[in-house]
């Protein structure tokens, strides 16, 4: 059975890890050393300390530290749903649970996804889609994520702009943000900066939120939906300059 020590045998490593990183490496740990799907800290922090007998723990003198960074690994897998106190008098003792997301994770090898995704700040998002479209991303539904917060946008210019259900896609954005007659053009701004606002609405929703729309797209990189949605943020921002 693998243990902390032999997974890192370097406690400088491990030391350098965000607790995130080292939460992966002690979610695998809990998932071989549970019993009826119960672990308790202990059961990995005496890797710290080791066996008298073999000294395979690691050096006295930064047990303390290793400790403290187990500690804050373990903290983060509670924080973040992963452990779960064991129902009962044990939870007082420290007695803790894989939840239900916890083995699904492990049963698809996503922990990486999964941390990158609660990683990401919902502040980024504009408040109309924030809380649902984190929470995509967070669930790894990350074309849902995409095509709902490019449709926020698509909602909010054709409001702002007072068209009718019928303008939709990539000429409600041209009519929107047209250099001289767009109701959401900035007539103030220079125009070849019109212009080019207009092509970037367009081509946003041409790239992000029309494919959606008409075929089944496929985003397997939780960084690659992030950015697009933050993306979707930032034009939903400059509707509401414009209103």
């Amino acid at each position: 059975m693998a243990n902390l020590t032999s997974l890192i045998p370097d406690v400088d490593v491990l030391l350098a890890l965000a607790p995130e990183e080292l939460a992966e490496v002690i979610l695998q740990l809990a998932q071989e050393r549970n019993q009826n799907n119960v672990i308790h800290q202990q059961a990995i922090a005496s890797d710290i300390t080791g066996h008298p007998a073999t000294n395979d723990g690691y050096p006295q003198h930064r047990r303390s530290e290793a400790e403290l960074a187990l500690a804050e690994a373990w903290n983060w897998l509670i924080m973040h749903g992963l452990l779960v106190p064991q129902p009962g008098i044990n939870a007082n003792n420290g007695w803790m649970l894989l939840s239900r997301r916890a083995q699904a994770i492990l049963a698809s090898a996503s922990f990486k996804t999964y941390a990158r995704s609660v990683g990401f700040p919902k502040s980024l998002l504009h408040p109309q889609i924030a809380d649902e479209v984190w929470l995509d991303i967070v669930r790894g539904d990350l074309e849902t994520a995409v095509f709902k917060g490019f449709r926020a946008v698509e909602i909010a210019v054709r409001d702002a702009g007072h068209f009718a259900d019928t303008d939709v896609g990539t000429a409600l954005m041209r009519k929107a943000f047209d250099k001289v007659t767009g109701p959401l053009s900035d007539l103030n701004q220079p125009e070849a900066e019109r212009e080019a606002l207009a092509h970037f609405f367009a081509g946003a929703i041409g790239s992000y939120k029309n494919p959606h729309s008409h075929r089944t797209v496929t985003i397997n990189d939780a960084t690659e939906a992030q950015e697009m949605v933050v993306l979707a943020s930032h034009l939903l921002r400059i509707v509401d300059s414009r209103r």
